[in-house]
């Protein structure tokens, strides 16, 4: 990516509605007041190798357990494909590890494993909702 790519991506980010845009651990942007803290580092060195799944969070609320959250931006669907059966839907079990659901970025499909064992309570967002890095998809009750 060279410096006219990165400043396209400056200006649509924007004009865009989103507050955070992270791409493949290499380039992050933000317009929050206090972002997450973020070292850059140069693509031939950097920790993760592309395409790398980012790490799950796992975020306790008072009554509604963990979550599972968004790893990236993008469009969260419930199942590998239309004619296919959803991953997990309210009231399954769920281990840890196991995919919930696929977020599509930039035509590439990226699986959502959940960080925790337990039983998902609630559904979040819709299928085929815009999802924001680190919004909350699926709440689950631990074990």
């Amino acid at each position: 990516m060279d410096e006219q790519d990165v400043e396209k991506l400056i200006d649509k980010f924007d004009q865009s509605n989103l507050t955070e845009l992270r791409i493949d651990g290499q380039l992050y942007f933000s317009k929050l007041d206090h972002p997450q803290q973020v070292v850059a580092q140069p693509a031939a060195n950097a920790a993760a190798p592309a395409g790398a799944p980012a790490p799950q969070k796992a975020a306790t609320a008072n009554n509604e357990g963990a979550k599972i959250k968004a790893p990236l931006v993008g469009i969260v669907y419930f199942a590998p494909s239309p004619e296919k059966p959803v991953f997990k839907s309210v009231g399954d079990h769920v281990k840890k590890g196991e995919t919930v659901c696929v977020i599509e970025a930039m035509k590439v499909i990226n699986d959502v494993k959940s960080p925790v064992s337990g039983t998902i309570t609630k559904q979040l967002v819709s299928d085929g909702e815009m999802v924001e890095y680190d919004q909350p998809i699926f709440a689950i009750e631990e074990d």
